[in-house]
This record gives structure tokens, sequence and C-alpha cells, in this order.
């Protein structure tokens, strides 16, 4: 009965040994100094050196590449949020053509109340990796039970849609202050959405769990664990039609 968990081992050890990140791009977490935002997969590119590792002065070439180059969405996918932000005035660069990831973080402008893996900012953070939120996120994925049939390796978009509101409805439940904005409420399934989509394997319509805990609890691009992005780019057509789909699910 063990057998399909030392398939999976092997395959995760020879997976490993063979997968390296990309020459240029390896992974080195943050350092004090590092400006980050409240968004797993733009620290990701940070981590990686697809954006600045400092995380600052960002601007909209450097960000067109870093999606395309590390998650092989069509280059100008994130042009409406570049312009939100600049929009929204969230720049501290002095520059209103770039902006630090830091910035980001400003509340109900593009972050919002009851984040996956972030605290709402009514308890004092809303940028650094919370364990303590991300805990029962992680359970509602079912992200360490991986043994049995090959489908249990997977996130699928009916299990991350279910998790997303278990995490709303507990924020809302402890946070007094729980702002129900629209932006809350496009955004977070919004945000469901874009890590579905972002680390979404065609090849099984799912997302590979080992992916998905790299991606939030490392902010790493999971290339060792054999992450490909897609042989068809991305576009921002994928992420509307995954958000319907998440929308879809009854919670």
């Amino acid at each position: 009965m063990y057998l399909p968990f030392i398939k999976t081992v092997l395959f995760s050890l020879i997976t490993i040994s063979h997968a390296r990140d990309p020459k240029g791009h390896e992974y080195h977490p943050a350092l004090p100094t590092d400006s980050r935002s409240p968004c797993p997969g733009l620290n990701a590119l940070a981590n990686h050196a697809y954006l600045p590792r400092s995380g600052k002065n960002i601007d909209l070439a450097t960000l067109r590449n870093a999606v395309h180059d590390a998650y092989n969405y069509i280059p100008t996918s994130f042009d409406g949020a570049f312009a939100q932000a600049v929009s929204f005035n969230l720049t501290t660069t002095g520059n209103a053509s770039t902006f630090h990831l830091f910035d980001l973080a400003r509340h109900d402008d593009i972050e919002f109340d009851g984040s996956l893996s972030r605290n709402d900012i009514y308890f004092g953070d809303d940028v650094h990796f919370d364990i303590n939120v991300w805990t029962p996120v992680a359970h509602n994925l079912n992200l360490y039970d991986t043994l049995g049939p090959e489908n249990n390796q997977y996130v699928t978009v009916e299990t991350a849609a279910r998790a997303r509101a278990a995490r709303v409805k507990e924020a809302q439940r402890v946070n007094p202050s729980f702002n129900a904005s629209a932006n809350q409420i496009m955004g977070s399934p919004g945000t469901t959405a874009l890590y579905l989509t972002t680390l979404w394997d065609d090849n099984v319509s799912a997302a590979p769990k080992a992916w998905v805990r790299a991606f939030f609890e490392e902010e790493r691009i999971p290339f060792l664990e054999g992450f490909g992005h897609s042989v068809i780019p991305r576009t921002e057509a994928n992420f509307t039609e995954m958000t319907k789909r998440v929308l879809a699910v009854d919670v």
C-alpha cells in the first residue's frame, strides 16, 4: 500500500535532481532592506531577479519582461494593473512611471482584506507571509496530503474556490473592520484565479500542490518541482475565464 508514496517520492527526487532555476534567475529570499508586496507572485519575480531583487524602481517595461519570461504571460497582460497603481498614486519612488513593491500594500487600493497568505491591515501587517493565516488555507487546499491517486497531487478550481471563501469568512469573523469593498469582492476571487492561471498545468487541468506550496510559502517559482510555463502564452482572457470559473463554484 506504500507503493504510490514510494513512486511519488522517487519521482520527486528525480525531478528535483534534474531541475534547476534558470541561469541568472536563481532563487534568493528577500533581504531585510528589499521591498516586497502583499503579492507572492510579484515577490517571487523579485526573488528570482526577473524584477530587480531589491523590489524597487520597477517600470512598465521591466514588469512586462518579467511576467513574460518567468510565467509566459503576454507581456501586456498586466498593463492594466500597472495603470491602476499609477492612477491611485501609490508610487513613492518620486517618479510616476515606477513603483516599489511595498507601494502596493496601501490598503483597499490594490491590497484588500481576506488575503490567502497575509493578515488584514487591522492587525498591523498586510505585507508579510503569515503562517497563522496560511495554515488553515493550506489545510482547506489539502496541500500536504499527496498520497493515494495521482489526482490527489493537484489543486482544482473547486478546491481553490472553497478555500478562498473559507478564508474570507474567517477574516470577516475576526476582523471588526473588515472592508467588503468592491475591490475586495472582485479582488479576492481574482487573486485565486491569478495563482491558478499562473501555476496551471494544462496536462492535468489543475495546479500541482507542490507548485502552490513553493509559490506561497517561499515566494519561489517552483522550477525545482518541475514548473514549466505553458507552451501557449497566458493572456488576460485566460485570467478572466479562470475568475469566472472560481466564481461559478458553489461555496
